[in-house]
């Protein structure tokens, strides 16, 4: 295996986990370090990341670190390299975000619809569980909580879209790990302020079976999702205007 860990000038991680924890919970403290590192952008995307490397670096075999990877392969925070270990996915472009979003408002709506018609009892409970998760995590502080909100986000999406049976939906919606994307961009606590209330407004519609109030609310969530990024990639293109005029 390749022994470069990373490349880029913020790649490598540096100090060791303590000794003495079992395998899953060093998994969980090798997932933990890696998604806070991720957010905050000081490991570069397009960086390479590897098992050896990362195991020395951290003082723990290579075992929780494999763990710790599938993990975060199967959520998009990384990609598997064959015989080259796994990379950190580039940041979204401005054009592949707006594809997103178009893809997203013609899908979660009807997801949220269908939802409304079809959830059980357990899955909107799993619903208020999420919602109450994200509220429990917009009050912690640090890039490990801002990104493990993100990663509940996505969950409750995916959730939403499960209970609304449309396998295919799910599947594409999936596949686009839109959140993980997103919450990479930009670290703005209003920003998990803000999307949890409007999460609360597509579960108060499911719940009260409402198809219509569903469709509504997750089309007004998404759009304000959107202009809430959109600022951003603004902000960015000012930055450089400015850079290059200086």
């Amino acid at each position: 295996m390749d022994d470069e860990a990373m490349t880029g000038g913020h790649g490598a991680m540096t100090g060791g986990l303590p000794a003495g924890r079992s395998r899953g919970r060093l998994a969980d403290e090798v997932y933990d370090t890696l998604l806070g590192q991720l957010m905050s952008l000081r490991i570069e995307p397009g960086s390479r990341v590897t098992i050896d490397v990362l195991a020395r670096e951290l003082g723990v075999s290579q075992t929780p670190i494999r763990d710790a990877l599938n993990r975060m392969e199967a959520e998009g925070l990384v990609v598997r390299v064959p015989h080259a270990g796994y990379r950190i996915p580039p940041q979204i472009t401005r054009h592949r975000f707006e594809d997103i979003l178009e893809i997203r408002l013609l899908l979660e709506p009807a997801a949220a619809r269908r939802s409304a018609e079809r959830a059980s009892p357990e899955q909107v409970a799993g619903l208020r569980r999420m919602v109450e998760e994200m509220a429990e995590l917009e009050r912690g502080n640090g890039l490990m909580a801002y990104g493990a909100f993100g990663l509940r986000d996505a969950a409750f999406h995916d959730l939403i879209a499960l209970s609304a049976a449309n396998q295919v939906i799910r599947e594409a919606l999936a596949r686009l790990h839109t959140h993980v994307h997103l919450f990479r961009l930009h670290h703005d606590t209003q920003v998990t302020h803000l999307a949890r209330a409007e999460h609360e407004q597509v579960l108060a519609a499911i719940a009260a079976r409402d198809p219509d109030a569903a469709a509504y609310a997750m089309r007004r969530h998404i759009l304000r999702s959107g202009e809430r990024i959109q600022r951003y990639f603004d902000e960015v293109k000012d930055v450089d205007g400015m850079a290059v005029e200086g």
